[in-house]
C-alpha cells in the first residue's frame, strides 16, 4: 500500500538503527530505540492502566484513494493520502482537568524552530485554553538529550512575534529557564504528568 502526504509525496517508514536511541534510559528499557512519540503511547498505557490519567494519540487522518476487491469478504487499500491534521497530537483527562498537548523533537542545539507548528495548531492551543483546559507542547532537544514541558501561553508570545518581525524560533535558553524538565524514568517512560502538577500549583 502507498500512503502520500498531502504534497503527494509518498511515505517511508525510517528505518530502526541504534542513532535513533532517545538516550541510554530509553534504550535499556527494552533494549531498543524510541522515538518521543513512541515513549509517550507507552507513559500513557502505565497512566492508563494504573488509573491515573486517560490520555490518548489522535489518530491521523487519512484519505484512501485506491481499494482493490482480490475477494468479495476482503478489500485492499493500494494507495492512501495523510490528511492535514486540524488540532494537536494528544488529548485527555487527568484530575478532572482537560489536557491537550503536541510533541516535538528537534536537532537543533540552540533554538525550538516555529516552523514545527502551524497556525491551526495553535488556534486549537487558544480555543482550549480558552474553556480553561491545560495546553501544553512537550518538546525534545536531541543533541541535548532533554525534554521538557512548554506552556501554550509562553508558545504564543513567540508565536505573535513573529508577526512583528519577532524571531521564527524559541531559544533553548528560553525553554530550559522557563520550561519544566522532564526526567526519564523506567516506569512511565514520560513521567510528564509530574511536570503537569507544577501547572496546577
Amino acid at each position: 500500500m502507498t500512503i502520500r502526504y498531502p504534497n503527494g509525496h509518498a511515505y517511508r517508514a525510517p528505518a530502526t538503527t541504534h542513532a535513533t536511541h532517545f538516550s541510554d534510559t530509553y534504550t535499556n528499557y527494552g533494549k531498543r530505540g524510541m522515538s518521543l512519540e513512541e515513549a509517550l503511547n507507552e507513559s500513557n498505557v502505565y497512566y492508563e492502566t494504573h488509573g491515573i490519567a486517560v490520555v490518548h494519540k489522535k489518530p491521523t487522518p487519512i484519505r484512501i484513494v485506491k481499494v482493490d476487491y482480490p475477494k468479495r469478504s476482503a478489500a485492499v487499500i493500494k494507495e492512501a493520502y495523510f490528511s492535514t491534521a486540524s488540532t494537536t497530537d494528544y488529548n485527555g483527562v487527568y484530575q478532572g482537568r482537560y489536557l491537550d498537548f503536541d510533541a516535538k523533537e528537534t536537532r537543533n542545539k540552540t533554538a525550538f524552530p516555529l516552523k514545527n507548528f502551524h497556525q491551526h495548531q495553535i488556534d486549537h492551543f487558544r480555543a482550549c485554553t480558552a474553556q480553561g483546559g491545560i495546553c501544553f507542547a512537550i518538546i525534545k532537544f536531541v543533541a541535548h538529550q532533554e525534554v521538557y514541558l512548554y506552556r501554550a501561553e509562553d508558545l504564543f508570545t513567540f508565536w505573535d512575534d513573529q508577526a512583528t518581525g519577532g524571531r521564527k524560533s524559541i531559544p533553548y535558553t528560553e525553554i530550559a529557564a522557563h520550561g519544566i524538565l522532564i526526567t526519564p524514568h523506567i516506569q512511565p517512560l514520560i513521567p510528564y504528568l509530574k511536570a503537569v502538577d507544577q501547572l496546577f500549583a
